[in-house]
């Protein structure tokens, strides 16, 4: 046990020195570096111990060693707790964050400020709908026979359908409608709100019949077929400052650039609050083999509305990085909770 808790030191060494200098690390450095209570030469035993469990490597031009992806795995799954921000930086943390107008504004404020704190390139993905709620249905005479209607979901989102009526719209009709829909749906999980649109048909007033007919498969569309999730994603350019060979980038950035590989990352959230860490070929991206995840779903406590994280390369600081991102996904959930 000793020796493997010693072998664990040696390896955190590794870890935080590499992500520090970008250098394969030598015993010899460790020795200075670190107080590990040992030899240099039980350092170089214990070197070769982790390069034989696949733990560590040597790159073909250096005497050194790097961290492979099993290496960082461990290390990851050993730290003992993921430090707290300090109060500066929570407080830095809401003031960026408070100031933000509506849906839109929190999520681009909250990439800028994920790529500041973490050096990496941030993702946010909008709130799922099929994790919303019904907050608000608007429909709104455009001409004598065209509605809009208009969907706004208890986290922000906005979704807006034209529809063509087959009869003229009358002003009265269409505020009897309006108060229908929001006594049927106001509060309705989305995902069960489609369900109930049959049902409203047979149970409308006679004289607004016509008009819920016309809606119906508008409305239907708007909450079983919300527009396809998005993602808002900055600091690529942090990207090119980490990479010392730039043709492993380009895999990355067009990785990026399909969305729906890194939307499919971002959104498999623990349910459970938990940062999830995911290190190279756990991507199960081709493009991502050289890259980490790491992503935490924010929301309230009850549910997530949709993940957030960070994009890098596997040399990343991950206590610091895990610390960001849960601290951030905790203030964006505060505020679309308040809103």
């Amino acid at each position: 046990m000793a020796h493997d808790e010693r072998r664990l030191q040696v390896l955190r060494a590794i870890v935080q020195d590499y992500v520090s200098t970008n250098d394969p690390v030598g015993s010899k450095a460790l020795a200075e570096r670190h107080d590990l209570g040992v030899s240099p030469a039980t350092i170089r035993n214990d070197m070769a111990v982790l390069e034989e469990q696949g733990y560590i490597t040597q790159p073909h031009t250096s005497a050194g060693r790097v961290p492979t992806d099993k290496g960082y795995r461990l290390f990851v799954d050993r730290l003992s707790a993921v430090k707290p921000l300090s109060m500066a930086e929570r407080r830095a943390i809401e003031r960026f964050l408070d100031g933000a107008l509506d849906l839109h504004d929190v999520l681009n404020r909250t990439v800028r400020l994920l790529a500041q704190l973490t050096h990496q390139v941030a993702v946010v993905q909008y709130p799922t709908l099929s994790r919303s709620a019904v907050r608000h249905l608007e429909v709104v005479p455009v001409t004598r026979s065209r509605l809009l209607l208009v969907l706004i979901t208890d986290t922000g989102r906005v979704e807006q359908r034209l529809i063509e009526c087959a009869v003229d719209v009358e002003p009265d009709d269409v505020a009897d409608l309006r108060a229908l829909l929001n006594s049927a749906f106001s509060g309705a999980r989305l995902a069960e709100a489609g369900g109930k649109v049959p049902e409203l048909l047979d149970t409308a007033p006679l004289h607004v019949r016509p008009l819920v007919a016309s809606v119906s498969a508008a409305l239907i569309e708007t909450l079983v077929e919300p527009g396809e999730d998005r993602l808002v994603i900055g600091g690529t350019a942090n990207l090119a400052r980490e990479a010392r060979n730039p043709g492993s980038l380009r895999p990355l950035l067009e990785a990026l650039e399909e969305q729906v590989v890194v939307l499919r990352l971002i959104s498999e959230v623990d349910t459970g609050g938990g940062v999830l860490v995911r290190i190279g070929e756990e991507n199960a991206h081709e493009a991502l083999t050289g890259a980490s995840v790491v992503s935490v779903g924010y929301g309230s406590s009850e549910r997530a509305l949709g993940g957030l994280g960070i994009v890098g390369p596997t040399r990343m600081d991950y206590p610091t990085n895990m610390a960001a991102v849960r601290a951030v996904a905790r203030y964006v959930g505060q505020i679309l909770a308040e809103s």
